[in-house]
């Protein structure tokens, strides 16, 4: 049985989410402070970690930063904030998902069915991916261009590697967005997958000005062009 960690203050809540995912057939466990899920907290205990912004002791955002260091589990926000700007930063510091409240339980249970199958699908997958003079060391979470290391954030990571598991594929912006973020225009919209595009063009390519690695595929969308 799959074992979520649900960190969240509101007891209503707690309720309610506890009672439809226990449903769905995983075990819970509840921290209501920071403190508290630091102390629940190990790495390869939880399938999945799902974490309010706002709580008493302090910040999701601070949580999501620690587990990251030693964890890629699954993270998924949950929080009455709904700024561009919030949900940018927790993504980029290693979240998975951003859902806002209130939301539709039906929903809510859509986006832990889908991380949790894609994290699975992941651990099946190669180690490694290698194309255009990038490699991926999967197992690290480490980028390599031509040999040597560059640092990613968590959604340009993510990014990269969706576009080199699919070479010379045109991917629209609508695919890529409801592939890595199961989420749609109203959280994560086009204007803001461009610029994350733009950021890891200017990591990995040799000239931004003039990609070569992610094209763009005129009113169709992007591809990792491979030569």
């Amino acid at each position: 049985m799959k074992r979520i960690l649900l960190v969240e203050d509101d007891l209503s809540l707690i309720g309610g989410l506890t009672f439809a995912v226990k449903k769905e057939g995983y075990e819970v466990e509840v921290a209501r402070t920071s403190l508290e899920a630091d102390a629940l907290w190990c790495d390869g205990k939880y399938a999945l970690v799902i974490l309010d912004v706002a709580l008493p002791d302090g910040s999701g955002f601070d949580l999501c930063k620690r587990m990251r260091l030693t964890s890629k589990v699954p993270i998924m926000f949950l929080t009455a904030a709904d700024e561009e700007t919030d949900m940018i930063m927790g993504l980029d510091i290693g979240g998975d998902d951003y859902i806002t409240k209130p939301f539709k339980l039906a929903v809510f249970l859509s986006r832990v069915n889908a991380l949790l199958r894609r994290s699975s699908n992941f651990s099946q997958e190669t180690f490694r991916l290698n194309s255009n003079g990038i490699m991926v060391e999967l197992t690290k979470g480490e980028v390599y261009k031509e040999g040597g290391l560059i640092e990613l954030t968590a959604s340009e990571y993510k990014l990269l590697c969706l576009f080199m598991e699919n070479p010379n594929q045109v991917l629209s912006p609508e695919q890529i967005l409801n592939r890595l973020w199961d989420c749609n225009e109203n959280y994560i919209d086009n204007n803001t997958l461009t610029v994350y595009i733009r950021r890891l063009r200017t990591k990995i390519e040799d000239d931004a000005g003039k990609p070569e690695r992610i094209v763009t595929v005129r009113r169709m969308g992007y591809k990792w062009n491979v030569k």
